[in-house]
């Protein structure tokens, strides 16, 4: 097992990374406030990992609940958080009870947010089961629910008192899922640790194959790469938000498709590679760059090609995002290949160059 420390005062936590940590029930006890934990996670979940992890609680003398949700982005919402509040009440749980999120990115941010305003705040526990949240969404506090008009609009920072990545639950997850957390993985390399990048260009058929060595080092990377930016920057005022390199094009993706039609891993490799032909035609970076990205992209099995979307609703929809600030749309750039920065001064006429004359095809 490795642990990654997140350094932030009194809301530090640890990462644990590793297999079988689902069986470490010793790794749990020490952050339940009360011997009451209430378990969030969904249909896919739940059947897999949700009667082991009952088990052990329950054996150790803990009360447990659990809430199992629908599966899917397209259920990201304020009806589906509901249900979690419907829970709690009906079960009187109080302000210490703990939540645990078992489960993706999903179940992690309706999780975060349900234990951030339940009561005014519980502490709650992160236990992600899809590389994409053991390397990204677990990680940082960021919770939300998504509004038809943007993703993750509505929400709140809040950390949680423990994260636990086992590896071992990446066996049973489907192909499509596992290279959507890679394109989070790869995005910590060309953001700020180029050395991290030349690792997975030399590894990457080691990643798909499921690897565990392989995984548990990108994964501890990938975690100790976001530690450090939550670290420096914890509700994202300045260098956090280099994090969100793709996201801009990418939410729009899932945006304009439906929530849910494109993963989220999928709509960030694109959006990554958007954004680093948006830094080359700003004279930012050498031409090559995009085809090095896209052919590593590929690699991960990975999309690379942008969905018939019009520039119009793009733009539009961009308009929704968090970063917007006094009207105008900030983009995560590229300086060079390991180096990223926050600008709000890109020409509308570039931009809508890289969404209708695209550089990279099929």
């Amino acid at each position: 097992m490795q642990t990654v420390d997140v350094s932030l005062a009194d809301r530090s936590y640890p990462i644990h990374i590793g297999s079988d940590l689902l069986s470490r029930i010793d790794l749990l006890l020490p952050h339940l406030v009360r011997p009451k934990a209430a378990i969030v996670t969904n249909t896919t979940v739940a059947p897999l990992y949700l009667e082991g992890v009952v088990t052990r609680l329950r054996s150790e003398g803990i009360e447990t609940i659990s809430v199992i949700l629908p599966d899917g982005e397209q259920y990201k919402t304020w009806q589906t958080l509901n249900l979690i509040f419907d829970a709690l009440l009906a079960n009187h749980c109080e302000r210490s009870t703990t939540l645990i999120a078992l489960g993706g990115g999903v179940v992690g941010d309706m999780t975060g947010f349900a234990a951030a305003t339940y009561q005014r705040g519980m502490p709650f526990i992160q236990i992600p089961t899809t590389l994409l949240a053991q390397v990204d969404s677990s990680v940082g506090g960021k919770t939300a629910v998504n509004h038809p008009l943007g993703k993750n609009m509505i929400g709140a920072f809040y950390q949680p008192k423990l994260v636990i990545a086992d590896t071992t639950s990446l066996v049973s997850l489907p192909d499509r899922e596992l290279s959507a957390g890679i394109a989070e993985i790869i995005k910590y390399g060309l953001i700020r640790d180029l050395p991290f990048l030349e690792w997975l260009e030399a590894n990457m058929e080691a990643l798909i194959q499921r690897d565990a060595t392989a995984l548990e080092y990108a994964i501890a990377r990938s975690c100790i790469n976001k530690a450090e930016v939550v670290t420096a920057d914890e509700r994202e005022s300045g260098e956090r938000a280099i994090l969100n390199f793709g996201h801009t094009f990418g939410h729009a993706i899932e945006a304009a498709l439906g929530f849910g039609a494109w993963l989220h891993g999928e709509a960030v490799a694109v959006g990554m590679l958007l954004a680093t032909d948006l830094s080359i035609r700003l004279g930012l970076m050498p031409s090559g760059a995009t085809e090095r990205v896209a052919n590593l992209l590929r690699r991960a099995k990975l999309p690379v090609t942008m969905p018939a979307i019009s520039a119009d609703q793009f733009i539009s929809l961009m308009a929704h995002d968090k970063k917007v600030d006094a009207g105008k749309i900030r983009f995560v750039l590229l300086g060079k290949i390991g180096q990223a920065f926050l600008s709000d001064r890109v020409p509308e006429n570039i931009l809508r160059d890289v969404l209708t004359q695209p550089a990279i095809h099929a």
